[in-house]
């Protein structure tokens, strides 16, 4: 005789992609199905509109503003993804070795990108690898075999020479570097806070961009144009006011041109998304932001004005295929959220999780 095993049962709405509505789903040995088990017993049931595990696509678990930080520390970080519905991380650069992470059921996926490459002296002290662009190729080699299909470069940071923002790299050591990438079978981004890298970086053949607050009228077409994706980490780019602040007086030109990104930053994300940009959802959390804000960051691409369905799918089904990671397909790691009301008439519902499923657990 079988034994009959446990089984999850969520009713009320399936929202499992765009187009993609069911009425309800079964949690049986910790995947997904559309069919009723047979004989199942101890049957749990959660209602509510459920989405696929929430992806946070810019993040980074083990790094906080001065650097590498331990274990226990990385836990709380990625514990605090996972209850306010994160469950798939693509982790944006960290000089931590994550891998324990991989062992837990109970913590969030981990796509990792390795450590950042950046320019010397070019970046956040403690963060980077930093070296010379003679270099850039080899390295971006030891990271894509590190990471998990990716690699994170700096593309652009303040020039002390010239007080404001200014590309790192030649566009010489670009093609290399993310020629070798492509070669390991990784692709690549880039922090981009200014104007002048982007197009260097998408003519050399760039997968995506973090923060692409530099965007205009003559990249965006470009970025539309080869498929280059943006994440545009909203809720990062609101502290600009007071990095601008706290560089005043040192670094006016700097201070006034992150002034204006930030200024435009809606308009920004609006223009990409209409020209046809795929755009992902992202905090940035881990530096200087606190983990747990992907509710608050589909708001911000909201109020930036990309539809709420648009805005769901960059935080859940799209950003999944994006990433290579299934949704709530048949036979899929049970990996869900559900909520009370619906996120497509009001996005911030997501900051209320009435129920968390890692693995086919519920684990929140």
């Amino acid at each position: 005789m079988t034994a009959r095993q446990e089984v999850l049962h969520v009713r009320g709405r399936i929202l499992a992609g765009a187009e993609d509505v069911r009425d309800e789903l079964w949690v049986l040995g910790g995947r997904v199905t559309y069919s009723r088990p047979a004989g199942a017993a101890d049957v749990r049931t959660v209602q509510g509109w459920a989405l696929p595990g929430l992806v946070d696509a810019h993040c980074h678990v083990g790094l906080d503003q001065h650097g590498p930080v331990d274990d226990a520390t990385s836990e709380k970080q990625a514990l605090a993804d996972r209850d306010a519905g994160a469950l798939l991380l693509r982790d944006a650069g960290s000089p931590s070795d994550t891998r324990w992470v991989d062992d837990r059921d109970d913590l969030p996926r981990l796509v990792r990108a390795g450590r950042h490459i950046a320019r010397t002296r070019r970046y956040i002290r403690n963060y980077a690898h930093e070296i010379e662009p003679g270099d850039l190729a080899a390295y971006v080699r030891r990271e894509a075999r590190r990471g998990d299909g990716w690699v994170k470069l700096v593309g652009d940071w303040i020039d002390r020479d010239t007080g404001d923002l200014a590309p790192c790299w030649p566009r010489w050591a670009l093609d290399e570097a993310i020629a070798a990438a492509h070669a390991e079978g990784a692709r690549v981004t880039a922090h981009c806070f200014s104007e002048d890298s982007l197009a260097d970086l998408v003519g050399a053949g760039i997968d995506c961009v973090e923060h692409a607050t530099g965007l205009t009228e003559d990249t965006v077409p470009l970025f539309a144009e080869r498929g280059v994706a943006i994440v545009p980490t909203l809720v990062n780019i609101a502290t600009f006011p007071a990095i601008a602040d706290g560089a005043s007086l040192k670094f006016p030109g700097y201070a006034r041109h992150m002034r204006e990104l930030h200024e435009r930053r809606y308009a920004t994300v609006a223009a990409a998304y209409d020209a046809g940009v795929p755009v992902f959802v992202g905090t940035d959390a881990g530096g200087s932001l606190p983990h747990g804000l992907v509710a608050a960051e589909v708001a911000e691409l909201v109020r930036a004005g990309i539809p709420p369905i648009a805005a769901l799918s960059a935080a859940s089904w799209g950003a999944r295929a994006w990433l290579g990671r299934p949704g709530l397909d048949e036979g899929a790691s049970a990996d869900l959220v559900v909520y009370a009301e619906d996120p497509r008439a009001d996005v911030r519902v997501l900051a209320d999780p009435r129920a968390v499923v890692l693995r086919g657990s519920v684990v929140g």
